[in-house]
């Protein structure tokens, strides 16, 4: 009896142990995502863009969006020079050797919170020229906020919010809302978003520009009832009434949502049949949208290339920077190391190669408030940008628990002199109109550890880059 109640004790101790990944709720333990996992997420909720083309008169193929690297010249700032030849590309055949990769730059946030497993998605649109090829690169930002997450997306989790930056503006709705709509397959769940073409404001009627996005808040169900039709391709956005569609940019690893748009990559031989090539207030049937797939990469590709000990020179300029203190390095999706840990500084000012002064004032990443999360989450954009005022990198944004992010982080001398390289500031959706006040919460101390069930993918690669 005595060696049957010692094997009791032992078993117990041993379930006690086990993480039971299905649930979260480990009773010592907690559990973390695979990169399978994580790559299945960003997958399963990476967003439809329906977006507005201006491509006459020469433009064809200039609302497309790409890569950093379509040119295949490993060299950042000729990119919006380089861009402006698209229309060439996409009619005449020319560069031959360009690799047109429309892309969406993602990073994963997985934090365990009092046992539930909650992400953050973050998706980055690139466009390699903005505002008739005036500017150079221009990002637009979107955050998916899942909470309750098991591990098998689309089983049990629900969209928290959802943030969609609009130029500086960072426009917050909870996943009930009814501006957020989603199309549903049988190998996702994607958000619809509306973006409008490359132009400056160039007609009286169109307000939206410069690449914004918006919520498309016409339901999936109508749009699918009208993609093969005559009908108009327009769809109602947030705050304003409804919009041109000229293309549909779909995840490609998404197969469901692939082959209900019927949607083809850009290559030499598709290029000239699906580059939109009407100008902006056209309207054209939904079945002559043009519809193209995207892939999904890694926002730490980019990270390396502002480093101060890499060839920070060929892509940047030394007028802006940002210093961040790396607990772990920036690694490669074989694990190696691509920027060492301890404080480190990134240049960030865009250098572009075509303009007279080598610069348009933009700034990469790493300059950007909304890559910590420590953004002003607005109901609706302002008229004139600019308003983000929450002050997280100086240390006056508060949580709802009155943290900063140095007291979150353990360390106030940050505040002001450099980021943490895992400081993140989670937004509950609800927005809070007060100045320096944020209804959601600093992660705290070393939630980003496995053995916090955490994992900041910001600075790891997830996705096998492609030659």
């Amino acid at each position: 009896m005595k060696n049957v109640r010692g094997l009791l004790a032992t078993l117990l101790l041993v379930l006690a142990s086990v993480t039971w990944p299905g649930t979260g709720h480990a009773a010592a333990q907690t559990w973390t995502l695979t990169t399978v996992q994580r790559q299945a997420y960003l997958s399963h909720y990476a967003p439809v863009i329906l977006k507005r083309g201006d491509e006459n008169n020469g433009r064809e193929g200039s609302d497309w969006l790409t890569n950093y690297d379509f040119d295949r010249d490993g060299d950042f700032s000729d990119n919006r020079v380089n861009w402006r030849t698209v229309g060439r590309f996409a009619t005449a055949g020319a560069n031959p050797h360009w690799r047109i990769r429309p892309t969406l730059y993602t990073g994963l946030i997985e934090y365990t919170e009092n046992r539930v497993k909650n992400l953050v998605l973050l998706y980055h649109v690139y466009n390699a020229a903005d505002k008739d090829f005036a500017e150079i690169h221009d990002w637009e930002r979107i955050e998916i906020v899942l909470r309750g997450v098991t591990g098998t997306p689309g089983a049990g989790e629900t969209v928290g919010h959802v943030t969609v930056t609009s130029h500086k503006d960072h426009v917050m709705r909870r996943g009930t809302d009814s501006a957020v709509k989603f199309m549903p397959t049988a190998t996702g769940r994607h958000l619809l978003l509306w973006q409008a073409d490359g132009s400056n404001f160039d007609l009286p009627s169109i307000n939206p520009h410069g690449h914004e996005l918006r919520f498309a808040t016409t339901s999936w169900t109508t749009i699918a009832a009208r993609m093969q039709s005559t009908s108009t391709a327009e769809v109602d956005i947030n705050n304003d009434n409804e919009k041109n569609v000229h293309y549909a940019f779909v995840p490609e690893d998404s197969a469901a949502a692939v082959a209900t748009w019927h949607a083809q990559p850009v290559t030499a031989a598709t290029a000239n049949a699906l580059a939109s090539k009407v100008d902006n207030g056209t309207a054209v049937p939904w079945r002559a949208t043009k519809r193209i797939t995207y892939e999904l990469q890694d926002l730490a590709d980019v990270v390396p290339t502002h480093w101060q000990h890499a060839s920070w020179r060929t892509h940047w300029l030394a007028g802006k920077s940002s210093d961040v203190l790396l607990e772990s390095p920036v690694t490669g999706e074989t694990g190696a190391v691509e920027v060492s840990a301890g404080l480190q500084r990134f240049y960030t000012a865009s250098r572009d190669s075509g303009a007279s002064d080598l610069t348009d004032g933009r700034e990469g990443i790493l300059s950007k408030n909304w890559f910590y999360g420590a953004y002003s989450g607005e109901e609706n954009a302002d008229e004139i940008s600019g308003s983000d005022d929450f002050g997280g990198y100086e240390g006056l944004g508060l949580d709802s628990a009155g943290r900063s992010r140095g007291a979150a982080s353990g360390d106030p001398a940050s505040h002001g002199a450099y980021w943490r390289q895992h400081d993140f500031f989670v937004h509950t959706g609800a927005v809070d109109s007060a100045d320096r006040r944020e209804s959601g919460t600093w992660l705290t101390g070393d939630w980003y550890t496995p053995a916090r069930g955490g994992f900041d993918g910001r600075w790891t690669q997830l996705f096998a880059d492609r030659p």
